[in-house]
């Protein structure tokens, strides 16, 4: 893998392009295009076929099409908005051009006989199939009649003042570049790992997505708008294993770093077995021990516990706080949300404080002297354990010895916070362990291709009592029933959720139509006792409504999807989602997880609003067909993509740019056993590639 006799692709700007000012410059460097390598790397999103003319008499609405014909008609029509209006005909069909922004001169232009081609999306307009301000390709100077462009033309993702015309003659002068010099890009995955796959070698690959040929065929096109095309599965496969190398020199510089030994004596953890009211599973047991044995050692534990919904991870996390206090050293438990937090707390104070271990509260809402006094106990170590919520990341709050770290719901802080709260137990050159939980379930193999730098515990045992719950959906014409079953199961000794969403961002959008719901819903159930919470309310209005919900002394809590993790009410039994539709499989299996914690059968009713979407109604499908988060999790992420599910759109957290660990889980094994042999093999290779492809991004594996 010699250098090439010229600059090397990556190392030239695409200011000696051809039409590269500075201002372009600019423009392609918000794109992340600062190298003619970038460019090359710069896919595009689609592609349009000019690559044949469209008779009129076959056109569909929704298609993009290349059409060619005649003007039989050009009128500018006043109505409701002015509009050049301008009929195409071939001989066989017709077409109705429209054009709501024009100049005289086109009008002039549009002259009937005059033979016309044009490209755009088909619709269906009042009267007739229309293309509304189609781009105009005098059909005489165009190319050869009857025919389209050579290529698919690419679309690319583009920013503000830059156009569609200036990236595809900026990429072609680098395919250009490269097909005159191939050694100009260096192939950093040698052939012996590609060849098995059979995938093309990167030059080819490159070539054929940005250049498409004109006899592609609609099941290449089809490969390639999917992505599972073999030259976009050749550059998916190797940003995959750029990332397993990332992760793995992450992995072997946490070995060379020191942590505190928290080795305990198992006195506070043997009272607290003594006393809970219930046995650990087998899953809880293997997973604690997996855990204890990572705080022994001198270098920092970084393991990701899987679970679902109700397999008991707070228990798990009890055992390695009580670990590291005997050691003499303290806990943060961080939660990204108050409710989660407070719920947290709750239930560590009922495990922690009888055996006289004091813990720290720290939300945004402390100020003042109550904030100085929480402070204080933390700093000098009088708080053994902290629960808190971001607030724990500000620079004043300092620990006197931090040996472990616990962040519920990872992926909801970004990897700079994440490592703030490392760096607060940074003492002469020790780092406290790290525990990483979610309740968000994600397929095995999924995690270690994403997470390949953490070690895995996964909590696959539902602990007994656990009671399956019923899921039914119900239109929103059917309300007045599913009212009557709230009162009947509340007045039967039941407790009960109804959980209003919105299809808005807004949080006072969600408040209002929360309030609204409470309302009428105590009106119609004047015998009832209803709780309402939302994200508006402030804590400590909050905290009242959850604990006499907890305690039996109300019968239905109006929430929104606040309640989604971490409210445990054994005697709720039945849970009311409205608009279900607007929700994701995995939230909706949270939020139907704070039902069946009892011993009682529990439901849950999905409320929706008719008609249902395609991709709707195969939601409610599968939730009301599966009970196991794992499997729902594989439907959500086939659905809806990692980025989604995971929140890796979020600055600083997992990020992908070609290759999804879902759709590209195929070559995920490939990728980690391809990584493993590049280290071996060829480790002159190993930085070039996780640059080309990370960048300086790969620190978001430091957590």
């Amino acid at each position: 893998m010699a250098a090439s006799s010229i600059a090397a692709l990556d190392q030239t700007s695409v200011e000696q392009l051809k039409g590269v000012g500075p201002r372009l410059a600019e423009r392609l460097q918000r794109l992340g295009v600062l190298t003619v390598q970038d460019l090359l790397f710069h896919l595009p999103l689609r592609y349009q076929d000019r690559t044949r003319l469209r008779p009129l008499d076959t056109l569909v609405a929704g298609e993009e099409v290349l059409v060619e014909g005649w003007i039989s008609d050009a009128r500018i029509a006043q109505g409701r908005r002015r509009s050049l209006k301008v009929r195409l005909e071939d001989g066989r069909g017709a077409l109705l051009l429209r054009f709501f922004h024009f100049a005289r001169a086109q009008v002039e232009a549009m002259q009937p006989g005059r033979p016309l081609r044009c490209f755009g999306e088909v619709r269906q307009g009042p009267q007739m199939l229309e293309i509304v301000h189609p781009e105009l390709l005098a059909a005489e100077t165009d190319e050869a009649a009857g025919s389209g462009h050579s290529t698919l033309t690419p679309i690319y993702p583009a920013t503000e003042g830059l156009q569609q015309a200036s990236l595809r003659t900026l990429t072609e002068q680098a395919l250009e570049r490269l097909q005159r010099d191939p050694a100009a890009l260096v192939d950093w995955v040698p052939d012996a790992l590609t060849a098995p796959l059979r995938l093309p070698a990167l030059a080819d690959a490159l070539l054929l997505l940005h250049r498409p040929p004109a006899d592609a065929g609609p099941e290449l096109v089809q490969a390639l708008l999917e992505r599972t095309h073999p030259a976009f599965l050749r550059l998916a496969f190797d940003e995959m294993v750029a990332h397993q190398l990332a992760l793995r020199r992450l992995r072997r510089a946490r070995r060379d770093q020191r942590a505190p030994v928290l080795m305990g004596d198992d006195a506070w953890r043997g009272r607290l077995r003594a006393a809970l009211p219930f046995a650990l599973t087998g899953a809880q047991e293997r997973v604690i021990a997996e855990i204890a044995a990572d705080l022994r050692q001198p270098h920092p534990m970084t393991r990701l516990l899987l679970g679902d919904v109700g397999s008991g991870k707070t228990i798990v996390a009890a055992m390695a706080i009580l670990q590291a206090v005997e050691a003499g050293f303290q806990v943060a438990f961080m939660a990204p949300t108050e409710l989660l937090g407070e719920q947290h707390r709750q239930s560590l104070c009922g495990w922690l404080e009888p055996l006289g271990i004091e813990l720290a509260w720290l939300a945004g809402r402390h100020a003042g002297a109550e904030r100085t006094a929480i402070l204080e106990r933390i700093g000098s170590g009088a708080a053994r354990v902290v629960v808190g919520t971001h607030a724990l990341f500000q620079a004043e709050v300092r620990f006197a010895e931090l040996g472990l770290a616990i962040i519920d719901e990872q992926h909801r802080f970004g990897v700079h916070q994440r490592l703030q709260l490392r760096d607060k137990g940074d003492r002469s050159g020790r780092l406290p362990h790290q525990l990483i939980m979610t309740a968000t379930p994600i397929p095995r193999s999924l995690a270690m291709s994403i997470y390949g730098d953490l070690d895995l515990s996964e909590l696959d045992e539902l602990p007994p009592g656990r009671q399956p719950v019923k899921t039914v959906a119900l239109p929103d014409s059917r309300r007045d029933e599913v009212i009557e079953r709230v009162q009947a199961s509340c007045i039967g000794g039941r407790q009960a959720y109804w959980v209003c969403t919105l299809v808005e961002e807004s949080e006072a959008l969600q408040a209002q139509a929360a309030e609204a719901t409470a309302a009428d819903l105590q009106a119609r159930l004047p015998d009832l006792r209803i709780g309402l919470v939302h994200g508006r309310l402030k804590a400590q209005e909050r905290v009242p409504v959850m604990a006499a919900f907890k305690a039996g002394e109300l019968d239905l809590l109006v929430a929104t999807t606040v309640i989604e993790v971490g409210v445990d009410v054994p005697k709720a039994s039945l849970m009311i989602i409205e608009n279900p539709e607007r929700l994701g499989l995995a939230q909706l299996h949270q939020l139907r997880g704070r039902v069946g914690r009892g011993a009682e059968e529990s439901a849950c009713v999905l409320l929706y609003q008719a008609p249902l979407t395609r991709a709707a109604r195969e939601r409610l499908d599968i939730l009301r067909r599966e009970s196991s988060g794992f499997r729902i999790a594989e439907a959500d992420l086939r659905m809806r993509g990692a980025g989604e599910v995971l929140g890796t759109r979020q600055a600083g957290s997992i990020q992908f740019r070609l290759a999804d660990p879902m759709r590209d889980s195929a070559l995920a094994q490939a990728a980690r056993r391809s990584a493993d042999e590049l280290l071996a093999r060829w480790p002159e290779n190993v930085e070039p590639l996780v640059r080309r492809w990370l960048g300086q991004r790969d620190d978001y594996g430091q957590v």
